[in-house]
């Protein structure tokens, strides 16, 4: 059991607020750029939200991976219906799929990481995924992470964190929207560790990207999302597997 294994159904509430559709998944998306023929791993599916973005996007192979059985129950059985063409497991890749894609996306899956080593393990399972050259875009909690819990209240979450934070400081995370309060924890990494435990995973240089707003959202008034954009949530890292020394 994880902490996620019942939230499947709120997550897919979650994945409909304006916070993610209006800029959480242009962001996204935007630097993913048009996945026809790419081979993508979404690590740490969770409900299958971005799997399915990406497969009905055109790409070649979309394999949704996480260590939740209950999100991967739920995906499965979404995808029993949908039919997209994607794969799902809960563990590992299969070993013939080491080494094959093109894409990793790791989206609020690193501040899962209780630990160093755990967080250098999350990074090289998404470098065994991929070939030499292969990309990895994930999404930790920022470093610069705004501490008043009510700072992200409007966009459908609040973070509460217990005093100054250092490597693998808990952060707790509400999903505070319809009626819900679901917490789960999540841990901070600074952008020093975040960078060493993808060089020590065989990752490259880093690279920082910034959000951006969906058209019609950026076309609105901009004091609903001014407050995340000065000081997002989480950061949005881009970075490429080494290739192995000759």
């Amino acid at each position: 059991m994880t902490q996620f294994d019942e939230l499947a159904d709120i997550y897919e509430e979650f994945s409909r607020l304006p916070f993610r559709r209006e800029l959480e998944f242009p962001s996204v998306i935007g630097l993913l750029g048009d996945p026809s023929r790419l081979r993508i791993v979404d690590m740490g599916c969770g409900s299958g939200v971005y799997s399915r973005v990406l497969a009905r996007r055109g790409a070649g192979q979309v394999v949704g991976l996480d260590e939740s059985s209950g999100m991967i129950e739920h995906a499965r059985a979404r995808e029993s219906g949908e039919r997209l063409g994607i794969s799902y497991t809960d563990g590992t890749l299969p070993a013939e799929l080491a080494g094959s894609f093109d894409v990793v996306l790791g989206v609020y899956v690193m501040p899962y990481a209780t630990t160093y080593k755990e967080l250098v393990g999350l990074c090289r399972t998404a470098a065994e995924a991929l070939r030499p050259g292969g990309r990895f875009l994930t999404l930790p909690l920022h470093p610069e992470v705004h501490q008043d819990p009510d700072h992200y209240e409007r966009y459908g979450f609040r973070l509460t964190t217990d005093g100054a934070l250092t490597d693998g400081s808990p952060v707790d995370l509400a999903l505070c929207f319809g009626g819900h309060d679901i917490h789960v924890t999540a841990r901070y990494w600074s952008a020093a560790t975040l960078e060493e435990a993808l060089r020590e995973a065989g990752f490259g240089p880093v690279r920082w990207r910034r959000h951006r707003l969906s058209p019609s959202a950026a076309a609105g008034p901009p004091d609903f999302w001014e407050p995340y954009l000065s000081a997002p949530h989480a950061a949005i890292l881009d970075t490429r597997k080494e290739a192995e020394p000759s």
